[in-house]
């Protein structure tokens, strides 16, 4: 404090500088935590890997998952349309190939 009694700026300075010590290390410490989690789904996709399952399929499980029934009913009719659309406009050459 300074001498009115007031906290000086480098009383502010160390409460700030505590604080920003703190959310780093939060933040560092969820970052460590991410990356052990991130090892952990690598060694499941080795061990589907190694039992012959296909991982790229898995992923694509777990992608669809993530989508709610209506978004991925809609995804997969724009996939058919756009597939149908493509297929129809192949050139003949194409198509006799």
């Amino acid at each position: 404090m300074n001498q009115s009694g007031r906290p000086s700026v480098s009383d502010s300075l160390d409460v700030a500088g505590e604080r920003i010590r703190t959310i780093v290390e939060r933040i560092e410490h969820i970052e460590e935590e991410i990356k052990a989690l991130n090892e952990g789904k690598k060694e499941i996709f080795q061990e589907a890997k190694g039992e012959g399952y296909d991982v790229k399929v898995i992923k694509e499980i777990i992608r669809l998952r993530k989508q709610d029934k209506d978004e991925r009913d809609e995804h997969e009719t724009l996939l058919d349309v756009y597939l149908r659309a493509m297929e129809s406009s192949e050139p003949e050459q194409s198509k006799a190939a």
